[in-house]
């Protein structure tokens, strides 16, 4: 009896395979992103918060439309994605976010995107020593962005003097912020390791807790519950926080362009929630730093947000005089919390003096015991105590 022969399947073929998730706006497609997925998106200069966005979201490729360093500042996302080992292919141009179907199984292999085995997307693979050389090149030309970046913080000085120097606009909170602490949440980079550094100081100063946007939610997902949180009126829905966190704040605080309607808030009010507005072009950040100062706040802690160089530049955006010159009207009272674990050392408690009293009261006996009278004081202590148990 002839068996037919066992066919071999067929080999693997190289490269990485997963799900095509595509959108052309990072901020949107964060949200969808599964493990194992393989990124679709068009976000020329990469920046680190959208880099850390996907690596939290356990994506295993980035296929990037535009380039992920165009050389214009040294932007830190490429090297964040590229230290978490995610494979990178960028440069593969506007008509692949439309050849590439969202959901479709594809596999990435030597710098091509194929999907069905077939070739529809060719770019340029990008690697940690890709980038390094890159971000050393793009810091050359560190001076035209330095100059750019004097003129809009000027302009924005401008048009938000009245706010900035005098506090003309910004709304009053019911939260008491007067001589108390105040700790501003955002996500950002480390924000998880930063809030679990600080756990003591919250735990024992009882500081005002201000949450941006989903560090609201950050922050009772941390077992905090928010005094107050400062939202973008005009954020995507994924960047908002959760109504449950919305209702159990006892101020919210709206950033809305100036000379917005109501519309702007009706959302909220529809949720239950009555906020309060400030009219600026600054971001929500800043708005938060701006509503502790104006409040007196005695120290401000600012967990997941840093204004290094290197990090303002790498921003993109309108709000990036916003940030540089609220820090420096907040900059007495700002103090970063990767700082605060060196600073504050705890509270001391009860126990804490009695252990000191007790190593006290040993260190005194025994320095009583080696002198004759405490040898003296030792015979007698023993000779009645020997009585009492015999009695």
């Amino acid at each position: 009896m002839k068996f037919a022969p066992r066919q071999r399947p067929p080999a693997p073929l190289p490269g990485l395979v997963g799900t095509a998730r595509v959108e052309r706006r990072t901020h949107t497609l964060l949200p969808r992103l599964r493990p194992g997925d393989l990124a679709v998106l068009d976000h020329l200069d990469m920046d680190r918060a959208t880099a850390q966005g996907l690596v939290d979201a356990g994506v295993s490729a980035v296929v990037n439309a535009s380039p992920m360093i165009s050389g214009r500042y040294a932007n830190l996302g490429p090297e964040v994605l590229a230290d978490a080992g995610i494979l990178l292919l960028d440069g593969v141009g506007a008509p692949a976010l439309g050849a590439i179907k969202d959901g479709s199984t594809v596999r990435v292999h030597d710098a091509t995107v194929y999907v069905d085995d077939e070739p529809v997307a060719t770019g340029r693979v990008v690697d940690a020593d890709l980038v390094r050389a890159e971000m050393a090149e793009a810091r050359s030309g560190l001076a035209t962005q330095l100059a750019t970046f004097t003129h809009n913080s000027a302009a924005f000085l401008r048009r938000e003097e009245d706010l900035l120097l005098h506090g003309r606009g910004l709304p009053r909170p019911a939260t008491r912020i007067a001589g108390r602490a105040a700790v501003v949440v955002v996500r950002g980079h480390e924000w998880e390791r930063e809030l679990a550094a600080i756990r003591p100081f919250l735990r024992e100063q009882e500081p005002v807790l201000i949450g941006v946007g989903r560090g609201a939610d950050l922050l009772r997902a941390a077992g905090h519950r928010p005094d107050l949180v400062v939202l973008d009126a005009r954020a995507e829905e994924a960047d908002r926080p959760d109504a449950a966190t919305l209702r159990a704040a006892r101020d919210v605080v709206v950033r809305v362009d100036r000379g917005a309607d109501r519309a702007a808030t009706d959302q909220l009010e529809r949720l239950g929630v009555r906020p309060l507005r400030i009219e600026t072009a600054a971001t929500c950040e800043d708005a938060a730093l701006l509503l502790a100062d104006a409040g007196r706040a005695s120290v401000i802690v600012g967990v997941g947000m840093h204004a290094t160089l290197d990090e303002l530049l790498d921003r993109q955006r309108s709000g990036l005089a916003s940030t540089y010159l609220t820090r420096l009207k907040v900059g007495p009272r700002l103090v970063d919390a990767t700082a605060v674990p060196y600073l504050y050392s705890g509270r001391v408690r009860p126990r804490h003096l009695f252990s000191v009293m007790l190593a006290g009261l040993v260190a005194l006996g025994a320095a009583v015991a080696v002198t004759p009278v405490g040898h003296e004081w030792a015979t007698t202590l023993a000779a009645a105590l020997s009585d009492l148990v015999n009695s």
